[in-house]
């Protein structure tokens, strides 16, 4: 496929811009272009048909099914597009004054009271942004509270397993706190053993994802959380994976003090791509005068913003956070109303079906009911057949279907981590099982064929390290690097 600037033809254009009758602006010298921008010309249809072909090329969750462990990429209904696509919503400036927005102080102020029921906490903030600023805002939190009892320079480390999120490692440090890291257990729990003599005096709290990114729920809980709190430390929960057990446990009730709620995950905002996220935080009431302004909150029948919070952290994002994101969840959980645990019933339910079909196949790392997502392991096709988890991820390209996560989490080798969530009938589960399957002969049968994958796709297997350590995201016109693109892509074949 030719890029745009490679289709250019001089001369052509799609549309001519209105001249109109006014004098040329003083544009300063410093600010002068040497010489007119490079910009691709082409027609109006074939700028159409360029980016209509370059989006066929991409795969998303309205193309197909998309397993990608600890993502939770379910299909984002087109209601909430319309719903956010209000004028009143989408035209909304953000330094509009509080009467003239009341229906969007409103809608904030309700998704915080369902998001406070949800974890089973008493304050929220919505303003993070994503995920991982949420991990970053919560740390944030524990140094104030801390300060606050005169204990900050007293607790100064964090404890994560060896099964965390790469970005709970990366938030410890960025937030000024020394990691401790704790054992996974024969079972897939924290090894409580372990964890015994890492919590002292000294811990600030704990970072967990509950269930794990295994797909477990610990079973060691409540003993985890008699050992923090036990201490004088806190509880901070990744929300990564709520879409588990919404309805059906909350967080606040397992012990955890702080929450982290990842609204493009669990609660249907689209993600990927780099955003927009969002990653609200909840607390318990003894960290609730620390959170981020402005505050939004209800006086009667109105609703209006509150500055006046002395011990708050200040502001962690712009105005009070990602509204759109805000909507579209807002709309998503209230069109469940009182049915929403059955968003996380089903999700546990279509990820321990697909587990059943494939634990014989594949090698289970831990032979227990899972949650919402699991973790096999592609290690007896690489010992026998030299296939490897990513091969097998290639080839179910061949087969129609997004790849899962692949050597994540870091503790089970070849690791194939598998999120189905609830939007998938049965038999795209099924589909996907059987091509699984078939991967796993074809790797006795045929491993070369594995190990070529995929072969049906635009792209063949790029050169990584290369891609990683050179990329090229620009045009360079004559320097532009020819033949690169010869390596890696050809014409589609037949699907097997």
């Amino acid at each position: 496929m030719k890029l745009i600037f490679e289709r250019s033809q001089e001369g052509r254009r799609g549309g001519e811009t209105p001249r109109p009758d006014l004098p040329p602006a003083e544009v300063p010298n410093e600010l002068r272009r040497s010489e007119p921008p490079r910009l691709p010309e082409l027609s109006e249809p074939e700028i159409l048909r360029h980016f209509t072909a370059l989006s066929n090329r991409n795969f998303g969750i309205d193309t197909g099914f998309y397993p990608l462990g600890s993502c939770t990429m379910k299909y984002n209904p087109r209601v909430n597009e319309r719903v956010v696509a209000l004028p009143g919503f989408a035209h909304l400036h953000p330094l509009q004054e509080e009467d003239g927005a009341q229906g969007a102080l409103e809608l904030m102020w309700r998704l915080q009271e369902i998001l406070a029921e949800v974890t089973g906490l008493d304050g929220v903030s919505l303003q993070p942004a994503a995920g991982s600023q949420g991990e970053v805002t919560g740390l944030m939190l524990m140094h104030a509270y801390f300060a606050d009892r005169g204990e900050d320079e007293q607790r100064r480390k964090i404890v994560i397993p060896d099964t965390a999120h790469g970005t709970n490692p990366a938030s410890v440090t960025m937030a000024g706190y020394e990691l401790t890291n704790v054992k996974t257990d024969a079972r897939g729990n924290i090894d409580v053993e372990d964890l015994r003599g890492k919590v002292d005096e000294h811990t600030a709290g704990l970072m967990l994802t509950n269930p794990s990114t295994l797909g477990l729920f610990d079973e060691n809980i409540a003993e985890i959380e008699e050992i923090f709190h036990g201490a004088g430390a806190l509880m901070y929960y990744d929300g990564a994976n709520l879409n588990a057990v919404c309805g059906i446990s909350r967080p606040g009730d397992m012990g955890f003090d702080i929450v982290h709620i990842n609204l493009h995950k669990t609660f249907s905002q689209p993600h990927g791509g780099g955003g927009p996220g969002g990653g609200p935080i909840a607390v318990r009431d003894i960290l609730e005068p620390f959170l981020p302004v402005p505050a939004v909150v209800r006086d009667g029948d109105t609703f209006r913003v509150d500055h006046d919070r002395p011990k708050s952290i200040g502001k962690v994002r712009g105005f009070t956070g990602p509204f759109g994101v805000f909507v579209r969840s807002y709309a998503y959980i209230r069109s469940y109303g009182p049915r929403l645990r059955e968003m996380s019933e089903v999700a546990v339910l279509n990820a321990n079906y697909l587990l059943a079909r494939l634990k014989d196949t594949y090698d289970l790392p831990f032979d227990r009911l899972c949650m919402h997502e699991f973790v096999l392991s592609a290690r007896p096709l690489k010992r026998a057949h030299g296939v490897t988890a990513q091969d097998v991820a290639k080839r179910l390209m061949d087969y129609g279907f997004h790849p899962p996560t692949v050597y994540f989490p870091l503790v089970v080798p070849e690791a194939l981590m598998i999120e189905p969530t609830e939007t998938e009938p049965k038999e795209n589960l099924d589909a996907f099982a059987d091509a699984l399957i078939t991967i796993a002969r074809e790797a006795e049968e045929e491993p070369e064929v594995v190990k070529a994958a995929p072969t049906s796709r635009p792209i063949r297997r790029a050169d990584e390290v290369r891609a990683a350590k050179n990329p090229v995201v620009r045009y360079l016109f004559e320097e532009h690097p020819s033949g690169q693109a010869d390596a890696v892509t050809q014409e589609p074949l037949a699907r097997p």
